[in-house]
């Protein structure tokens, strides 16, 4: 097949190239090993050698057994712990380059975290919830409520703002960590389990809204989930067993 076509002034030009989009997110070489706990043990080696790419605007699901060591690699993936061997980068951002306090200042830039639990602070409603995360980085009262209200009403939480965490039901309270983990606009998106500790119906309402946000907002995600429904749904699901991960 010909790589040019003809122009209607009869000059061939070149097909435009399919485009590739970006790599947001490489892991090479991965290994966590947990050193031994007691005299005598041996460490437990959770992966060796574990190679992942993301791309922009990927939505990637990892599944497999508990204990696989998944959640593991998220933590990794959020420089919320550091491998044993290898490399993770985010962009151009090597993350084992950092100190604890560029690691902290990545995730509040950089990272949007779901966890299974919501971990609301109670004593605050859910619009400071939700705000936290821009407080923190300094910016002005004001703005940061003004944005954390945009994202509650993009999780359909807009008349809950000044509902605390206890008068939310468990879905809304995980609607409420996904807008906190969105507020900052993140260049990734991890997420941990986040409809595990809800019932299938509520569960299905917040896997369809994570999905809803990551196209509507053009996310980059990657979700930890044991529902292959759910991943089924993503752009690709990847099974962590053995140490290894593979294509599902």
């Amino acid at each position: 097949m010909s790589d040019t076509w003809m122009t209607d002034s009869g000059r061939m030009q070149p097909f435009p190239k399919p485009h590739t989009p970006p790599v947001v997110l490489r892991a090479e070489g991965l290994t966590k090993v947990y050193a031994e706990v007691a005299e005598g043990a041996g460490g437990l080696e959770l992966f060796r050698s574990l190679d992942l790419t993301v791309r922009q605007g990927e939505m990637v699901a990892i599944v497999g057994e508990s204990g696989a060591g998944k959640s593991t690699l998220l933590h990794l993936l959020a420089a919320l712990d550091k491998p044993t061997a290898g490399e993770v980068w985010c962009g151009d951002a090597r993350l084992s380059t950092f100190s604890a306090r560029q690691a902290s200042e990545f995730r509040n830039r950089d990272v949007g975290y779901v966890w299974q639990f919501h971990y609301l602070l109670p004593e605050f409603s859910a619009v400071e919830n939700v705000a936290m995360p821009l407080l923190a980085r300094g910016m002005n009262r004001s703005s940061a409520m003004e944005r954390a209200a945009f994202w509650l009403g993009e999780v359909g939480l807009g008349p809950r703002g000044r509902h605390r965490s206890g008068e939310l039901s468990g879905g809304e309270q995980q609607r409420v960590s996904l807008a906190r983990a969105l507020v900052t606009e993140p260049k990734l998106l991890l997420a941990d389990e986040p409809t595990g500790d809800l019932d299938g119906k509520t569960g299905e309402a917040v896997f369809d809204l994570i999905r809803g946000l990551h196209l509507a907002h053009g996310l980059t995600s990657v979700l930890v989930t044991h529902n292959i429904d759910f991943a089924a749904r993503c752009t690709r699901m990847l099974r962590l067993r053995r140490g290894i991960l593979e294509a599902a």
